[in-house]
């Protein structure tokens, strides 16, 4: 094992759980070698079968863990500053799954701390930048053939929201993988965000808004808008088409199985994120174990981390007061030069 990446994975629940198999099983060149959980039954759980597995129910024990070499954040994102900053003080290079931290305040002391380090340690888990459609469309969209995006047109729903989800968690928890998506396919940071409300669904729990209308602004005068609706009914759709100067573009069309049967043809439709988006999440986690291994740090930055948090912040006060709401970014260190399609 020794010439494996050993990671100490934070959090066994629905991700962390996922990831666990993701390395040990279909990632080359990394192996886990210590999981924490506060639930240490889940995190047992979660290794089952594993050899050579710490089990902890204190995150930082676990990154003091023997073999312990790269650190995945994948507990609840109340969690993730303190993980962050431990990983940061012992020189982990960590890949944390979004929301880097929640709140705009605790995200720009993540990025301090590590402009203070003077060189990156986290990619943040944006995981739409290593999707097949949405890096054509990236592609597409740099090459300059369509010319200039005006617009966006996005799609975000799901089979049904989990208990205890918020009308402020459809932005910044299911909006936010939008919020990223949309700063790295223009390459623009997103300036203002104003959050329409709809009727709400029947389906939707009592007092949850939903779906909603979301429609951010640009710095150089683009508009995205995105329909989010987490109570759907029936399956995980996410969609994005660009509108440009000289054509459009669409993913998200992509067909899965389709079975044809007693007069009738019927399609499937993803029900989950991790069926949606399992290749591009085992794209991002193999690209940042390769990384990782040559010293290298690439990927989601934790600038964009705190962009999304500062943008998803304006979009709950957008939708509590009913408003256009500008955004308020602080200042870009230099670690972070590049612009955020970069």
């Amino acid at each position: 094992m020794g010439d494996l990446l050993g990671v100490a994975v934070l959090g066994a629940g629905h991700m962390g759980a996922d990831h666990i198999r993701r390395l040990d099983e279909v990632v080359s060149g990394a192996r886990v070698a210590a999981v924490a959980d506060p639930d240490v039954e889940r995190a047992k759980a979660a290794v089952a079968g594993r050899d050579g597995v710490a089990v902890h129910t204190d995150a930082v024990a676990a990154l003091d863990a023997p073999d312990v070499a790269a650190v995945l954040i994948a507990s609840p994102g109340p969690a993730h500053e303190e993980a962050l900053l431990a990983a940061f003080e012992r020189g982990l290079p960590v890949l944390c799954e979004k929301p880097m931290v929640p709140d705009s305040t605790g995200a720009l002391r993540i990025v301090e701390a590590e402009a203070r380090l003077g060189r990156r340690l986290a990619q943040i888990g944006f995981m739409r930048r290593f999707d097949a459609g949405y890096l054509r469309l990236k592609s597409l969209l740099d090459g300059g053939g369509l010319g200039r995006p005006l617009m966006l047109h996005c799609v975000h729903r799901n089979v049904s929201s989990p208990a205890g989800f918020t009308s402020a968690m459809l932005i910044n928890s299911s909006v936010s993988h939008e919020i990223d998506a949309a700063r790295w396919l223009l390459g623009q940071e997103l300036a203002a965000v104003t959050v329409l409300r709809p009727a709400s669904s029947a389906s939707a729990p009592r007092d949850l808004v939903d779906p909603q209308f979301v429609l951010f602004e640009t710095e150089r005068g683009a508009l995205v808008d995105v329909e989010v609706f987490v109570n759907c009914g029936f399956g995980y759709q996410v969609r994005c088409e660009a509108v440009c100067e000289a054509g459009s573009a669409r993913i998200g069309d992509e067909h899965a199985m389709v079975v044809t049967a007693a007069g009738a043809a019927t399609e499937e439709v993803a029900q989950d994120y991790l069926v949606r988006f399992a290749d591009a999440y085992d794209r991002e986690v193999q690209t940042w174990v390769d990384a990782t291994r040559h010293g290298e740090v690439t990927g989601p930055t934790a600038w964009d981390g705190y962009a999304a948090s500062a943008v998803a912040e304006a979009g709950v006060r957008s939708l509590e007061t009913g408003g256009r709401t500008a955004v308020d970014l602080a200042a870009r260190p230099g670690l972070y030069a590049a612009r955020p399609g970069g």
